[in-house]
């Protein structure tokens, strides 16, 4: 079948067994439970449609999706999202997988390939991984929650990073710098801060398919994603509070070299009177015939100039 990835029928003893395509339609043996993993692709969403409820099939097969956890019928429909960690991606990219939980079997489906979800099989193919259903639904939030972690603590970093860069004087901090670390918070956030809603909603599901231990585990991964949403919202005030520092910073910049230009402009202003005055062509300007006339006037442009400096220095302007 096209789209399919994987099946396995996993039980408490050993490794996972890999099933043939074939074979996906035997009935589950008692105790085990099968992992039907699909490739979102136009011959998997068929099969989905095919042989899934309506609302189900729709929901595993969206294009565009937000983490979520649905009871429906006998079953839940949970939808959580992960950072992106293939090479050349952004971590913000979240890669979504969308499962469909049965009391004996679950149906993945993913649009991009998930580190996560591959660590999660090869896990279960070596015998270490998830011996039940709720085990595995634990373990895939576990993994899912513990690859953020890198993730959001290296925004904090760089958070760290701009704060002491805008503390030095002689250092300038781009605007650009901050405006994307608080569009890549915010961006993660949008995806992240549901899915802890979907994970405490999954915690606190009466449906047996959860039993008492994967409820304590899911609650602790929830916890850790609510650690994490808090982390996102501080690194995006830190950014707002970078950006109106910087801002008021270049505005007191620009403040005193207006007051310097006003300072300058107050001083040369009746230099500028004295000798446009004394420059027009009429008859009747002092000194015309004498040779030391624009001694004088040099002079007395001085005169006035200290004069003004003197005044504004009393005044305190400068």
């Amino acid at each position: 079948m096209d789209g399919l990835i994987r099946a396995y029928d996993i039980g408490p003893n050993g490794p996972g067994a890999i099933l043939a395509p074939c074979d996906i339609g035997v009935p589950v043996k008692d105790g085990v439970f099968r992992w039907l993993r699909f490739e979102k692709t136009p011959d998997s969403d068929a099969w989905l449609m095919a042989n899934l409820d309506p609302v189900v099939a729709q929901a595993l097969t969206q294009d565009e999706t937000r983490p979520r956890c649905t009871h429906h019928k006998d079953g839940i429909i949970l939808i959580l999202r992960g950072v992106n960690l293939n090479p050349g991606a952004d971590p913000e990219d979240m890669v979504s997988v969308r499962l469909w939980l049965e009391s004996n079997r679950v149906i993945s489906v993913g649009r991009r390939k998930l580190l996560a979800i591959t660590d999660l099989a090869n896990e279960i193919e070596h015998g270490d991984g998830a011996r039940s259903l709720g085990a595995f639904v634990a373990s895939l939030a576990y993994i899912l929650t513990e690859r953020m972690e890198p993730v959001i603590t290296d925004l904090s970093e760089r958070a760290d990073d701009l704060e002491e860069a805008s503390l030095d004087m002689a250092r300038n901090t781009p605007q650009s710098e901050i405006a994307e670390l608080r569009r890549t918070a915010i961006f993660l956030r949008r995806y992240i801060a549901p899915q802890k809603d979907a994970l405490n909603r999954l915690s606190t599901d009466t449906s047996p398919i959860i039993n008492e231990n994967t409820r304590i585990n899911l609650r602790e991964a929830a916890d850790r994603v609510t650690r994490l949403v808090e982390e996102l919202d501080a690194v995006r005030e830190r950014c707002a509070v970078l950006h109106d520092q910087l801002a008021e910073r270049r505005a007191e910049e620009m403040n005193k070299n207006m007051f310097v230009l006003s300072i300058v402009a107050a001083i040369f202003l009746p230099l500028s009177f004295l000798t446009g005055l004394l420059g027009v062509n009429v008859g009747g300007i002092p000194g015309a015939n004498s040779p030391y006339a624009f001694l004088v006037l040099c002079l007395l442009m001085v005169g006035v100039g200290v004069a003004i400096a003197f005044i504004f220095k009393r005044l305190k302007w400068i």
